[in-house]
């Protein structure tokens, strides 16, 4: 029983289509991620020490850094007894995506088996399943 997998990815959600025997699977993990928008009206991003203004940027960039590590895990532990995996996706996420399978050893079986990373609208689910079992029908 051989299972493929496509996934639909970008920074707020993942849609993960899994093909068992020609059925279709349809799952979703949400993201976690802080949305850094900052409205004038909620006054100064910042802390006033002494004279100087500190921004803590370094710190939000560190907590999106670790959020994001997060959604890719809880994404990848999803996926993880795939046999093929297929990328697909309209923001950054997915190279994100692929960077950390091709770097981190704990996902290198996982890795071997991706096999594309494509750049992607937004779509809805049943054009995200029709792309999904296009790919694998190749």
């Amino acid at each position: 029983m051989k299972k493929q997998t496509g996934m639909w990815i970008d920074g707020s959600k993942a849609v993960i289509i899994s093909l068992i025997d020609g059925k279709e699977q349809i799952d979703r993990v949400e993201a976690e991620i802080e949305n850094r928008v900052h409205h004038f009206s909620d006054g100064d991003p910042g802390v006033y020490m002494g004279g100087r203004h500190l921004i803590p940027e370094k710190r939000i960039n560190e907590r999106e850094r670790h959020q994001l590590d997060q959604y890719l895990d809880a994404v990848l532990e999803k996926v993880k007894s795939s046999d093929e995996l297929y990328v697909f996706g309209p923001a950054e996420t997915r190279v994100a995506l692929q960077r950390k399978l091709d770097t981190d050893k704990s996902y290198k079986d996982l890795a071997a088996r991706l096999r594309a990373v494509e750049p992607a609208d937004n779509m809805t689910k049943n054009q995200i399943v029709a792309r999904v079992k296009e790919f694998f029908r190749k």
